[in-house]
């Protein structure tokens, strides 16, 4: 009986270093993915927070420019499309002349102008051109870097291999939660303060949310 016991808690010992080491593994690699992306995240949920008390350095650079008229022919006419990029030797001048990256880019024309809106975090951009005179149009907005790093906390207007960064990004976290958790779980019989800062964690979000969230 003693040596069968004392097997069982070898065998309970060894499956129990065996999970600690695969669980401290996952949550070290999970951690060190995931710090940058945290501090990023948790800092700009602070200045989201508090947008309306830091001030914007905004920006704006206006610039105007004239098709060439072998061009304007490429743009000219009074038909009406919408999402449809301009001709590859019409981007490449926009490009080129008014440092504006239009490749790709699709736009709204009217039958009277070409109008691409340009989003992107931290500001705004945009470009006209008047199909009829050939004039050209752009502005580009700045918002300042809190901006810029507000917008990509959102995701709003970074395209998508930054919407793919935050998926993973989500993945890593919640590997490294559960794995946290389930080590918390192991060493909680040493650790008596476990279980009530776990619930505290839980329970005071849900109580400010059902008393002060209307």
């Amino acid at each position: 009986m003693e040596s069968a016991a004392r097997s069982h808690n070898n065998r309970m010992g060894a499956s129990r270093a065996f999970w600690l080491k695969q669980l401290h593994q996952w949550h070290w690699i999970s951690s060190a993915l995931c710090l940058v992306g945290m501090l990023l995240f948790a800092i700009t949920g602070f200045t989201l927070n508090h947008a309306g008390q830091i001030e914007a350095q905004a920006s704006t650079v206006h610039r105007n420019a004239q098709l060439p008229a072998a061009l304007l022919k490429a743009v000219s006419g009074d038909d009406e499309r919408k999402g449809v990029a301009l001709p590859a030797a019409v981007a490449d001048w926009v490009g080129a002349t008014l440092d504006v990256d239009v490749a790709g880019r699709t736009g709204d024309w009217s039958s009277d102008e070409i109008y691409l809106s340009m989003p992107r975090p931290g500001g705004d951009a945009w470009l006209s051109i008047d199909r009829e005179t050939g004039k050209v149009e752009t502005e580009r907005s700045s918002r300042g870097v809190i901006a810029y790093l507000n917008d990509l906390h959102k995701g709003r207007h970074a395209g998508p291999a930054w919407g793919w960064f935050i998926d993973v990004f989500a993945l890593a976290c919640v590997i490294f939660s559960v794995t946290g958790l389930l080590l918390l779980k192991m060493h909680a019989a040493q650790r008596g303060a476990t279980w009530p800062l776990v619930a505290f964690g839980l329970v005071l979000p849900l109580l400010l949310a059902l008393i002060f969230i209307h």
